[in-house]
């Protein structure tokens, strides 16, 4: 286990970060970024980045949290690499102008109506400690690829991969057009400040009100990947030791500080001993002993905030044996905890598994009552009451029979909803959020003729070619009950019709189109 590393690094200047903020806007304006060649280049040399320093990461890794070499390369560096070479794939895919098909006869075959994929400009991403460089990094590969400059900014709690992150940004991006910064709470709250075009922020949804109000003085978009308290749901008809076995994992992994973790699990009372017996020779399994695999607690604050919960709370306390001290919590279950109990009243973030007893009904009304979670896993065999949770409950993500899973789904959207975030990343989901979709019509000056009666002085005379007929034959003073769901469905293009042009007498389809040009 590498030697936790306290670097008397000063923190960049607020000099320095105004100068990096000009510089970097005056490089978005020459328009360098936009360039698919530049994206491309910058791809690669992040992926070399990450190559070429695997073991200095996995160091960094070691000394910020205790993470074991096999966990900092299978979760901070394989979803990097993954994500670089998706994006590398689809990078002139997605930024190409895409031609809207549904913009009919008008603006689709008379007229050219399209939509192009605009890099938003400057942006700021702010990274979490928890998994400091997967987290950091990741939204910087989808800024990258959308053609925007990015200002980094490291989370200053994992205090040697903000280090080592530093050194790297700066060897091999560009630094006309990426920045790394970094800073405590003040430096961030005066980064804050400045006007970005868009501000990526992944941490707690404490800090990111904060973020959310300073970006709403400039307007800023934002995306906000946060955390909250995430249920497991066991039920009666589950795989109770599969289970068990998976949520001691999730426990375990990173000693529980993953915006992700299991929060909490509702256990039906059926099968309540059982789970628990299970449970606790899976977290013994996975963190007892002398095993060096258990990662620390980031820091003295967190260690004792969590050690106050489990002192405070009324349940029965099981902690796996195994080495202790220098901030390791060693992994904890504690049974027979109410919905009041201190365990519950934030976000663990933290190898503590509280353990309560209820139906998934039950489970399902405790949830809904509260803040939406980022996510829900259910751990069930019975169809009916997958369906029932997942109709009752609203969250971020959901993994059925698993932990964790859902994040790593290709092609698919992760975040938050309500408490836990807002907005998308990940593949193109991350790619759209630094972009500005610009909608492009470009109409021939030859139809001025054909469309003369929209000018003063107007004829009501025109006004019959512009009657939206009601094509899809509903009727007035239908009820819910008459409405049909699943069958065949008639298509209405936008704007059927005929309209007669005196002038030319043309037949046009879209009328419904050169009505909205009216407006």
């Amino acid at each position: 286990m590498s030697k936790e590393i306290r670097s008397p690094r000063p923190y960049t200047s607020e000099a320095e970060c105004l100068q990096y903020h000009s510089q970097l806007f005056s490089t978005f304006a020459a328009g360098k970024t936009k360039s698919i060649k530049w994206r491309k280049w910058q791809l690669k040399q992040m992926w070399w980045m990450l190559v070429d320093n695997e073991k200095a990461i996995a160091e960094a890794l070691a000394a910020d949290l205790g993470r074991h070499e096999f966990e900092a390369l299978t979760s901070d560096l394989h979803g990097l690499k993954t994500d670089i070479l998706e994006h590398l794939n689809h990078v002139e895919e997605w930024a190409a102008d895409e031609p809207v098909a549904s913009a009919g006869f008008l603006m689709g075959t008379l007229g050219k109506a399209r939509i192009r994929k605009e890099p938003l400009g400057v942006v700021l991403v702010i990274g979490a400690w928890n998994f400091p460089f997967l987290l950091t990094l990741q939204p910087v590969i989808a800024a990258i690829t959308a053609g925007c400059c990015v200002v980094v900014k490291p989370s200053e709690l994992s205090v040697a991969s903000q280090n080592l992150m530093q050194d790297l940004v700066g060897r091999y991006l560009d630094p006309e057009a990426i920045r790394l910064v970094t800073g405590g709470p003040q430096e961030t709250t005066k980064l804050l400040e400045l006007k970005f075009n868009h501000i990526f922020f992944t941490g707690s949804t404490k800090v990111a009100k904060f973020v959310a109000a300073a970006a709403a003085k400039h307007l800023t978009p934002t995306v906000l990947e946060l955390g909250g308290q995430g249920p497991a749901i066991v039920t009666a008809k589950a795989d109770v030791d599969l289970a068990a076995k998976r949520i001691a994992y999730a426990k375990f992994l990173n000693a529980g500080q993953i915006c992700l973790s299991v929060n909490h699990v509702f256990v039906d009372p059926e099968v309540h001993d059982t789970f628990v017996q299970r449970l606790h020779h899976w977290t013994q399994r996975f963190s007892g002993g002398e095993s060096s695999h258990i990662c620390k607690i980031v820091n003295k604050r967190n260690f004792e905030r969590l050690s106050g919960l489990l002192e405070e709370t009324s349940g029965n306390v099981f902690q796996a044996s195994g080495n202790g001290g220098g901030n390791i919590l060693s992994s904890t279950v504690v049974t027979e905890v109410g919905i009041n109990d201190s365990l519950l009243s934030e976000e663990l973030f933290g190898p503590i598994c509280p353990v309560l007893k209820a139906t998934y009904k039950d489970a399902v009304r405790q949830t809904s009552s509260g803040p939406h979670p980022l996510a829900i896993y259910i751990f069930s065999s019975d169809r009916s009451e997958i369906d029932y949770v997942l109709k009752n409950t609203i969250s971020g993500g959901v993994t059925i029979n698993d932990v964790l899973m859902h994040y790593g789904v290709p092609g698919a959207p992760f975040g938050g909803v309500g408490d836990s975030g807002q907005g998308y990343y990940h593949g193109k989901y991350g790619f759209m959020a630094f972009t500005h979709q610009r909608t492009i019509l470009e109409m021939p000056t030859w139809m001025d003729k054909l469309m003369a009666f929209r000018y003063p002085p107007f004829d009501m005379k025109n006004m019959s070619n512009f009657v939206v007929k009601n094509n899809l034959g509903f009727h007035r003073g239908e009820t819910m009950e008459d409405q049909v769901v699943g069958g065949d469905r008639s298509w209405l293009w936008a704007g059927t019709g005929v309209l007669v042009a005196s002038a030319i007498g043309i037949a046009v389809k879209d009328r419904q189109s050169i009505q909205g040009i009216l407006f």
